[in-house]
C-alpha cells in the first residue's frame, strides 16, 4: 500500500468509487479517509504506528443503498484481505452455533488465498513444465526418462528447474520418441487419451459431529495429524488433459512456499485486513423492549464482538492473529432499532458514523445508465448472446426509474434492489422469446415500458419478482 501513497489519495479512491456506486458521497468520503489513514500509518516510525488505531465505521441506511458495495469495492482497490459477515450468523458463547473469532479465521483464509495466488503466478511456468514430465512419464513408461544424479544442488536464481544433460552428452535411449510425444502433447493430440494418476484423496466426514469453536479446533487437530502421514492415496482415471491439471495444481502446492505465505497473509490480515460486519441492527436491543429471551443472546453477541473490534489475539491453525489493526466497517438498516441500542462500549469502537441517503428517481436513473456494471448494460450483453441487440431511450430509462422509485415508496423500500424487480419483469416476455428473435433489433422506449406495466398503477404488486 505504500508505494501507491502518491496515487491513492481521498480524491482518487471517492472518483474510483464513483465508477461502481452512485451517490452517497459521505460513506465514500468516510471510508477513503480511513483507507488513506492507513496508508499514512505504514509509514510512521515503528513505536508511534503501534498505537494509532484503525476508525472504525459505522453506515447506517436502508437496504439496498450501496453499503455492502462501498466496502466490496474498497477492498479490490486497495488489495487488502477482506471478507463480509452476518452479525446474526453468531451465537453469545456457551450457545450451539459459530463464535464471532470465527470472522478473523476466515479473514486470515482469505488472506492465505489471495498470498497463494500471487505467489503461484511467479512458479506458474516452473509447475506447468513439471506437470508435463510427470504426464510423459505416464505416457512414456521408463522411456527417456534422465536420470537424477545422487546430490540435487538448487538451481541458480532464474535458472530452469530440473537438471540437463551437457551439450556434449549423447541423448537418452527413447529420447526422440518423447519429444515426438512432447510435441504432441503440446499441440493437445493426446487429450483425450485416458490414463491412471494416484491423486491425495480429499475425504469429507459424513455426519457432522461437533459445531462452532470445537469443529474447528477438531479441524486444527486432524489436520496436522493428516499433514504427519501425508495423506491417503487413491487412483483416478482421467484424461491426459485431466491430469496435467492435476499434475499443475500438485506441482504449484509444493513451489509455493507455505511458511512464507502464512507469514506475508498474517503481515497483510492484521495490517490492512478489512471486516464487514452486516446486519449489525439485528443483534442490538430495541429500546423498550425487556432484557431478556433473545435480547440477553443479542448483547451477548455484542459483548463478544467487542474484544475483537478492541484488538485481542485470535488463535486460528495458521497461528494467532492480531485484531489490532484491523478495520471493521459495520453496517444496518437501524429502521426498528437504533445504533444507541447497541451497548455503549460497542458505539464507543465505531467513531465514524455516517448515514445513507435514501435513492430518488435521479439515482435509478444513474444507476441504469453510469456505472461499469450498469444493469442495462448488463441485458444488453446476456441478449447479445441469443443475437438479439436491445437500446433503451433516455425517456424509457427515467420512466423505469419513477415505476422502481414509486414501487419503493409504496411498498417495502428495498433500494436499486428494486430495479432488478423492474428490469425483469421489463424485459421477461422479450427473455423468453429472444432464441427465436436471432438477428433482431429491439428498440425499448417509453411506450414499450408502458405496455410491461399497463396495469401497474392499478395493483401495485410486483411481488413475483422481488429478489
Amino acid at each position: 500500500m505504500s508505494e501507491d501513497f502518491g496515487t491513492m489519495t481521498p480524491r482518487k479512491i471517492v472518483e474510483e468509487l464513483d465508477r461502481w456506486i452512485v451517490g452517497q458521497e459521505k460513506a465514500k468520503k468516510a471510508v477513503a479517509i480511513a483507507l488513506r489513514n492507513r496508508m499514512r500509518r505504514q509509514r510512521l516510525p515503528a513505536d508511534i504506528r503501534d498505537d494509532i488505531a484503525p476508525k472504525n465505521i459505522l453506515m447506517i441506511g436502508p437496504t439496498g443503498v450501496g453499503k455492502t458495495e462501498i466496502a466490496r469495492r474498497l477492498s479490490r482497490l486497495c488489495g487488502a484481505p477482506f471478507i463480509k459477515v452476518e452479525a446474526t450468523k453468531y451465537t453469545e458463547v456457551g450457545y450451539v452455533g459459530r463464535d464471532v473469532e470465527s470472522m478473523v479465521r476466515d479473514l486470515m483464509a482469505a488472506g492465505i488465498a489471495m498470498v497463494k495466488a500471487e505467489l503461484r503466478q511467479g512458479v506458474h511456468e516452473d509447475a506447468e513444465r513439471r506437470a508435463e514430465e510427470r504426464v510423459l512419464d505416464l505416457l512414456l513408461p521408463g522411456v527417456g526418462k534422465p536420470e537424477e544424479p545422487a546430490v540435487q544442488v538448487p538451481p541458480a536464481p532464474g535458472a530452469p528447474i530440473g537438471f540437463a544433460l551437457p551439450a556434449d552428452s549423447p541423448a537418452p535411449g527413447g529420447g526422440d520418441t518423447r519429444e515426438k510425444f512432447r510435441a504432441m502433447l503440446r499441440a493437445g493430440k493426446l487429450d483425450s487419451r485416458e490414463v491412471e494418476v494416484s491423486v491425495t484423496a480429499t475425504k469429507n466426514p459424513a455426519i457432522e459431529i461437533f459445531s462452532g469453536n470445537q469443529a474447528e479446533e477438531m479441524e486444527v487437530a486432524l489436520g496436522g495429524l493428516m499433514n504427519m502421514f501425508g495423506g491417503k492415496k487413491k487412483k483416478r482415471t482421467v484424461t491426459v488433459k485431466e491430469a496435467r491439471s492435476l499434475f499443475a495444481e500438485e506441482e504449484l502446492e509444493r513451489l509455493v512456499d507455505q511458511d512464507k505465505a502464512v507469514e506475508i497473509a498474517r503481515e497483510r490480515v492484521e495490517q490492512s485486513g478489512i471486516i464487514f460486519i452486516d446486519e449489525m441492527d439485528k443483534i442490538a436491543n430495541r429500546e423498550g423492549r425487556g432484557g431478556s429471551g433473545v435480547d440477553v443472546s443479542r448483547e451477548g453477541v455484542q459483548r463478544d464482538i467487542l474484544p475483537i473490534v478492541e484488538g485481542s489475539t485470535v488463535s486460528t491453525k495458521w497461528g494467532s492473529v492480531d485484531t489490532t489493526h484491523i478495520l471493521f466497517i459495520a453496517a444496518g438498516a437501524f429502521n426498528v432499532s437504533k445504533p444507541q441500542d447497541l451497548i455503549p462500549e460497542l458505539q464507543g469502537r465505531f467513531p465514524i458514523r455516517v448515514e445513507l441517503d435514501a435513492l430518488t428517481v435521479e439515482d435509478f436513473v444513474r444507476i441504469l445508465t453510469e456505472p461499469k456494471n450498469a444493469l442495462t448494460s448488463q441485458y444488453v450483453s446476456l441478449l447479445s448472446t441469443e443475437a438479439v441487440t436491445i437500446s433503451f431511450t433516455p425517456e424509457a430509462v427515467r420512466k423505469l426509474a419513477t415505476i422502481a422509485a414509486t414501487a419503493n415508496s409504496r411498498t417495502e423500500n428495498i433500494g436499486a434492489r428494486r430495479l432488478q424487480t423492474v428490469m425483469e419483469r421489463l424485459l421477461e416476455e422479450l427473455s423468453f422469446e429472444a432464441p427465436d428473435m436471432g438477428g433482431t433489433s429491439v428498440l425499448i422506449d417509453e411506450a414499450f415500458v408502458d405496455s410491461r406495466f399497463a396495469d401497474f398503477a392499478e395493483r401495485q404488486d410486483l411481488s413475483k419478482y422481488i429478489l
